[in-house]
């Protein structure tokens, strides 16, 4: 379905702008990020270094990598520097030995959809989905689109992301994935926080992901930190099986073309013991009178808004425990835990 123009023309409002992702700029410093080093290391099961076959001291060591094959979910080998950096990633080489398969860094991202790599095959997606995608949307998202989620109870990124940390507080030193990230506002906070020994930013939009290099690259403490742009579909995320501490998916969860295959592939890549935090637009909650609620019903241009009990239902059904939630408006933010 063909989305028009004319909707960027309007003012803002929050029935029409809700999540999106965002453009940005060409990359312009590749060349300087190759001389950054990595910093730290990896808390993640699937970070383990395997003895390199290779004999010339100009060759480099292969190693299992944090990141797994979108086809088969088997951990891939890498060929390059270590690091979970933009230097590192944008140097080396990814494979997947069971697929034949090979990923590479795109651009300034690393490119783990199904569909990397292929010439001929393409696919259209839901048309929110091109929307997110738009060079236009993706350039607005933190120049007025998300600081209109106010409008809807959304208390602004620095409380959402203060009370996130307050949830991710037995996940700090580990492994986190900010799922749907856009621009990669949030995922920009986690990475200077120090609190994780990587982050990595995701998102299905090429766009969003290339604006989020370009807010990075103007950041100094960012360009060396362990941050890691990736392409990926979030209904196939590219991580071995309970390899991952904390997941965090911001204002997210109703973009999604499939909430319950997204959240059971966030239990999948879990620990023990991590935590999976996100926040939403709900469709109405308890306080909204009944005689509204049939209005809300049918969401524009396909969302996905749901009620808290549904979200609930959602995660507890993936084997996601303890849960809990904060409302404000239509604002929600959840957690739930991986036994």
């Amino acid at each position: 379905m063909a989305i028009s123009s004319a909707p960027f023309l309007r003012p803002l409002c929050q029935t029409e702008f809700r999540k999106c992702p965002f453009l940005s700029s060409k990359p312009q410093f590749l060349p300087h990020l190759l001389r950054f080093k990595s910093q730290g290391t990896i808390r993640a099961s699937s970070a383990v270094t395997l003895e390199s076959g290779l004999n010339t001291q100009n060759e480099q060591e292969i190693q299992v990598d944090v990141f797994s094959c979108p086809i088969c979910f088997e951990a891939l080998k890498r060929k390059g520097p270590s690091g979970l950096n933009i230097s590192a990633i944008y140097r080396s080489a990814f494979e997947c030995k069971g697929c034949n398969k090979f990923y590479s860094s795109k651009d300034t991202y690393l490119d783990l959809t199904v569909t990397s790599g292929l010439r001929d095959y393409s696919e259209v997606q839901p048309a929110r989905t091109e929307l997110f995608r738009s060079p236009l949307v993706s350039f607005l998202y933190e120049r007025g689109w998300r600081q209109n989620f106010r409008q809807s109870g959304f208390p602004g990124p620095d409380e959402e992301f203060r009370v996130a940390q307050e949830y991710f507080e037995s996940s700090k030193g580990g492994l986190l994935v900010d799922v749907s990230c856009g621009s990669g506002l949030f995922s920009r906070k986690f990475a200077k926080s120090g609190s994780y020994s990587g982050v990595v930013a995701l998102d299905f939009s090429e766009n969003m992901l290339r604006q989020c290099y370009d807010f990075i690259k103007k950041e100094d403490t960012l360009s060396t930190a362990n941050i890691a742009l990736v392409r990926a579909d979030v209904s196939r995320l590219p991580f071995p099986s309970g390899s991952v501490d904390a997941v965090h998916a911001g204002a997210a969860l109703h973009c999604w073309p499939s909430p319950s295959n997204a959240i059971a592939e966030i239990t999948r890549i879990l620990r023990s013991g991590g935590k999976f935090v996100g926040t939403t637009f709900l469709r109405y909650t308890s306080s909204t009178p009944w005689i509204i609620r049939p209005f809300r019903e049918r969401s524009p241009q396909g969302y996905s808004y749901l009620t808290e009990e549904e979200i609930e239902d959602l995660c507890t059904s993936t084997g996601l425990t303890n849960y809990s939630s904060k409302t404000q408006q239509s604002y929600i933010m959840f957690t739930a835990e991986k036994p």
